[in-house]
């Protein structure tokens, strides 16, 4: 019997995914997950009817999330995810020698756990002791936190559900107070062609709390909105920059520091809507 994943984006929008089997299937107490076996992109996490990841693609969001702003900046050693939870972003994090201390937060304690056993070389990090690990609110962990950081990336998941509060302007105000004073800060902004009203607001919030700012595009082929957003605010570094006396990373697939200035090389309609009011 032929099985088939359908993810929907708006109304006259949708892709059906053919897929072998769902390896996990439950209702968290904030979300539903999967886990499934796709016929061309391998296993993949699916939170809530959307697809989050995939074995075959992954690498390209979580190093153009992580290594952008962690090449910007001349040394993070402290850093802080929001979200994240397949673990990607934090294996990405801890290929930089200088990083001496990352606390990753996830609201949902299940993702973690089930992206370990069912997708491990993606959550394959979790065990560096570089590496701690909170299950809880995202917003009010970044409210109440007593720590400073360098560098700041939000691996949410899409506005909905538990992920809501992570794209409110408050949100960025309170992620600027606990970053260093040559803190960068990330967050993915969803699709300029699909999620036009998040990626404005990210964008507006970005602009509004940091005096540094800009936004850069990727391409990731499983995520069904063609370009995907990531918008980046910094205190006193022009992140639009990468450091080229920084020594290069063996292994990655994606990013380079000719795609990290490339990124920010916008096309003119994607400009025109950042300009709009």
């Amino acid at each position: 019997m032929t099985i088939w994943f359908e993810e929907t984006h708006t109304d006259g929008h949708r892709v059906h995914w053919k897929i072998k089997e769902t390896l996990w299937y439950e209702k968290t107490p904030f979300q539903e997950l999967r886990i499934v076996d796709m016929v061309d992109f391998g296993r993949a996490l699916i939170l809530d009817g959307a697809l989050q990841t995939t074995e075959r693609d992954e690498f390209i969001y979580h190093e153009m999330i992580t290594h952008v702003p962690m090449d910007a900046h001349p040394n993070p050693q402290r850093v802080l995810i929001i979200g994240g939870g397949d673990g990607g972003t934090l294996r990405e994090v801890l290929k930089h020698s200088e990083v001496q201390h990352v606390d990753r937060v996830e609201i949902d304690q299940r993702v973690v756990e089930v992206c370990k056993e069912f997708l491990p070389t993606i959550a394959s990090a979790y065990d560096d002791p570089r590496a701690h690990l909170f299950f809880e609110d995202g917003v009010a962990f970044v409210r109440d936190a007593d720590e400073r950081y360098d560098v700041i990336l939000v691996d949410s998941s899409d506005p909905t559900g538990p992920a809501v509060e992570l794209f409110g302007a408050e949100f960025y105000r309170n992620c600027r107070e606990i970053m260093n004073p040559d803190g960068i800060m990330v967050a993915h902004a969803e699709s300029p062609n699909f999620f036009r009203d998040y990626f404005k607001k990210v964008w507006s919030n970005m602009k509004a709390t940091f005096p540094i700012y800009g936004m850069y595009l990727t391409v990731v082929p499983t995520y069904i909105s063609d370009f995907w957003a990531f918008a980046i605010g910094a205190k006193s570094i022009d992140p639009r920059v990468g450091r080229g006396d920084k020594q290069r990373l063996d292994g990655l697939k994606y990013y380079t520091e000719e795609i990290h200035r490339a990124a920010f090389v916008l096309p003119p309609y994607v400009q025109r809507i950042l300009e709009e009011e």
